[in-house]
């Protein structure tokens, strides 16, 4: 299996030929879904839900399957077909891969903005959790790789850090992070590695991860 991050919050997944695709929104790269056989949205936020790179993805690779919560998925009623509704419980095979959605909403920005519809997903094989824009804790699943939400508008550094350690996986990578400076990805990930009780990643664009570890630490 490989497992590639791509800018801010598009996870690539591969195994055996099949391609999954995590939130390729506005800041991530064409190439991160090359090839695609699903792609999976958690929420409508625009750095996560690119219509058009959708389009032009689908107008090339028309056997693609797409899964989004209903508020995303009736953005999409000329694509009839190609679209598949997820809701929070729901079991489903993409790509070949085993995916559970769970969660609800998305992070509290501030009491006075709504807060939209999110789902994350947790694929197997792989152990993989991406929360999309949340902090919720899953149950009756072994996390071990979790991509943690590092920055935006609704978290802090003691949110992502709670985060890790209450799930407990193998290794932690860094997401939702296109809003840093070199600078402030430098602080973000001293602060992770130094405080997380398990491995902290900072993926490059379209950089595959390392080896899975054997264990946490």
């Amino acid at each position: 299996m490989q497992v590639k991050k791509f800018s801010h919050s598009c996870v690539r997944v591969e195994e055996a030929g099949a391609v999954l695709v995590i939130d390729p929104g506005t800041l991530s790269e064409p190439l991160a879904v090359e090839g695609a056989d699903a792609i999976l949205y958690t929420h409508e936020h625009p750095d996560h839900f690119d219509v058009r790179k959708l389009v032009d993805t689908l107008a090339r690779r028309p056997e693609c399957q797409v899964y989004a919560h209903p508020a995303v998925a009736d953005q999409l009623a000329d694509l009839d077909g190609a679209v598949r509704r997820v809701l929070p419980g729901d079991r489903f095979e993409a790509a070949g891969f085993s995916v559970r959605a769970f969660g609800g909403l998305h992070a509290e920005i501030h009491p006075e903005l709504p807060r939209v519809p999110n789902v994350g997903y947790f694929i197997e094989p792989g152990g993989i959790y991406h929360p999309g824009d949340s902090f919720d804790v899953l149950a009756d699943v072994e996390v071990r790789t979790l991509f943690v939400p590092v920055a935006g508008t609704w978290l802090k550094l003691t949110d992502s850090v709670d985060f890790v350690r209450r799930l407990a996986p193998q290794r932690a990578v860094g997401l939702h992070d296109a809003l840093l400076s070199p600078a402030g990805h430098e602080v973000v990930t001293g602060n992770m590695r130094r405080l997380c009780p398990c491995r902290y990643e900072r993926s490059g664009a379209g950089a595959a991860l390392g080896a899975e570890p054997g264990a946490a630490r």
